[in-house]
């Protein structure tokens, strides 16, 4: 089991994990809703497409911009479309 933990919560935890460039990506019903806020923030990789952020709030802190996901990858990337990745803080084990 992965798990994705910050500030001391569990954020995120499943057995179907995809690992991209060192990012594993967690099927996005698997990461609880009560704690990701939209983010107005977005990137663009070459390879993967566009990607659209989360922050995560846990007992009151923000961690802006956290959690990202690809909704409509480039087909090379297609194995993580409709899954989320974690980083600026969030443990993942």
């Amino acid at each position: 089991m992965t798990t994705a933990t910050w500030n001391g919560r569990v954020v995120a935890e499943s057995d179907d994990v995809v690992t991209v460039e060192g990012n594993a990506y967690f099927p996005r019903d698997t990461v609880r809703n009560d704690v990701l806020r939209p983010s107005e923030t977005h990137s663009v990789c070459p390879w993967k497409g566009t990607a659209s952020y989360f922050s995560l709030e846990v007992d009151g802190q923000v961690n802006r911009d956290a959690a990202w996901t690809y909704p409509e990858p480039e087909d090379a990337a297609r194995e993580i479309a409709g899954r989320v990745a974690f980083w600026k803080g969030v443990e993942v084990r």
